[in-house]
Formats: C-alpha cells, sequence, structure tokens
C-alpha cells in the first residue's frame, strides 16, 4: 500500500471516529433534552448564543474578499440540497450526514462554513432551517431581486418559463426582444416589449438584474444601454465576456465550455478504463 493510501485510509478512519464521538455527544444531549424541559430550553437557548455571532467574520468587508469563489460557488449547493432536508422535515444533520448526501468530505463543509462563522455546534450538528435561512442570506436571497430578459429567443423564452428563479426571490417583471414578431407575444403572463420601451421601462421600475440572451455581436451594446439606464448586475448568456465598470456585476454563462468540461470528464474517465482493462 503505498503512502497515499495510507493518509486515505488514516484520515477516514479519524473521521469516522470524530462522528461517532459527535453521535454520542448528540444522544447524550437528547437524554438530557428528554429528562427536562428546562434543560431542553438551556441547551436552545445556548445553541441561539452560538449561532448569534457567527456572521460576524462574513460582515467584514475584509473578510470577505479573503473568501475564495470555489467557496461561494458551493454556496447554492448547500442551499438547494438543505432544503431538501426541510422538504423531508429533518430538523438537525451532522457534517458527517451532510457529507454523504452532497458527496463531499465532512472537513469540506465544516471548512466551507467556517469561513462565515461556522454554524454547527459539536454533538448538535447543523440546524437545516436555521442554516438555510442563513446560507440564503448570504446569497442575497433574502430579498425580491426584480430582474428583465433581454432576447426572447428560444434560450430567452426557456428562462423565462423557469419558475424556480421566484421561489429564490428572483421576480421576472419584463422580456424585451428587437423582432416585431415578438412583441406583445405573452410568456407566462408577461407581454415581450420591444428594446425601444427598454429605457422607459427601467426608468419607472427599479430592476436590479438583467439577463441577456442575445447573439455576441449585440451583446456589448446592449451591456452598454442597461449600464446606462442603472442597471445593477447582468446574467450574460451571449458567447461574449463582457467588460463592465466595478460598480456592474456581471456572471458570464458559457454554455458549450459547460458541455466542453463534460466532455473532457468523458474522454478521461474512458482512458482510465482502457487504461484499466490492459
Amino acid at each position: 500500500m503505498n503512502r497515499e493510501n495510507v493518509m486515505r485510509e488514516a484520515l477516514s478512519d479519524l473521521e469516522a471516529q470524530r462522528a461517532n464521538n459527535i453521535e454520542t455527544e448528540r444522544q447524550r444531549r437528547e437524554e438530557a433534552r428528554a429528562k427536562s424541559a428546562e434543560i431542553a430550553a438551556l441547551l436552545d437557548e445556548r445553541q441561539k448564543l452560538f449561532f448569534s455571532g457567527m456572521r460576524g467574520a462574513f460582515a467584514s468587508p475584509e473578510k470577505a474578499k479573503q473568501i475564495s469563489k470555489a467557496v461561494i460557488k458551493r454556496l447554492p449547493r448547500y442551499y438547494r440540497y438543505l432544503g431538501e432536508l426541510l422538504e423531508d422535515n429533518v430538523e438537525r444533520i451532522s457534517s458527517n450526514d451532510l457529507s454523504k448526501k452532497m458527496r463531499v468530505t465532512a472537513s469540506q463543509i465544516r471548512q466551507d462554513l467556517n469561513n462565515f462563522g461556522g454554524f454547527g455546534q459539536q454533538g448538535y450538528g447543523y440546524n437545516v432551517k436555521y442554516l438555510y435561512t442563513e446560507i440564503g442570506k448570504i446569497l442575497g436571497l433574502d430579498i425580491v431581486h426584480p430582474m428583465i430578459i433581454v432576447g426572447a429567443g428560444n434560450l430567452g423564452q426557456a428562462l423565462a418559463n423557469y419558475v424556480e428563479f421566484e421561489k429564490r426571490g428572483f421576480k421576472l417583471v419584463g422580456i424585451f426582444d428587437v423582432n416585431p414578431v415578438l412583441e406583445g407575444i405573452a410568456v407566462r403572463g408577461i407581454e415581450i416589449q420591444m428594446i425601444s420601451d427598454l429605457p422607459f421601462f427601467m426608468k419607472e421600475n427599479n430592476i436590479e438584474i438583467a439577463i441577456l440572451t442575445l447573439p455576441k455581436n449585440k451583446a456589448r451594446d446592449m451591456a452598454e444601454i442597461l449600464i446606462e439606464n442603472g442597471i445593477k448586475a447582468i446574467w450574460n448568456f451571449a458567447h461574449i465576456d463582457l467588460d463592465t465598470p466595478d460598480d456592474v456585476i456581471v456572471e458570464n454563462v458559457h454554455l458549450s465550455e459547460s458541455l466542453m468540461t463534460l466532455s473532457y470528464n468523458l474522454s478521461q474517465y474512458r482512458q482510465e478504463h482502457i487504461d484499466d482493462e490492459k
């Protein structure tokens, strides 16, 4: 057995032992709760006090800048899994159990959440509802974000029909295109308007986010129009990276790049299995 495998097994054993210790402590706490309502109340109060200071790290701009983009990109996944746990009426979960559901290590979960103050308590695990709510706040999902779609083609209409956005606080209020044939057609109750109406619409409505589903040769000019009219963030599906002022946030989404990544992983998997067969 090589050194890497030995280390992997040792870390696995340590993680298993830690999980066992946490479960033993949890059982002791549950027994104490069952014996006395007063003890249960004290334990709950202790948990609230512990949780009350956990957002301090994230509240600091200096600390926020130190958090890696990789951690930020994992937060929506935590949020999704916690939402599923809530739907299943799960009240508490350990990092070990959450790791099994998400197929990441428990230490990775603890490290990620420690960037924002922790959220967990040894022997108790994570309060699912509280953690779900707090991660939602970190992601900015505790407020409504009015948004528009610019480009009412197949992709634009598909995004307009995606009802999950509103459940996360993203409220679609307008759809725009240059094609007069599309004018007045309703997509999920919202009529498509012409681009010429866009400046007035943005002036009358407090739009935060614009979703761009335009050809790349139109995207830059449209981004400038949106920025001139006060847009704060752009979700860009055009096949071009947008450069914007520092006060305008852009998330560039290149679907073909994701597909190419999938292709690479598929090729690697096949190559590894060919090597194994040899």
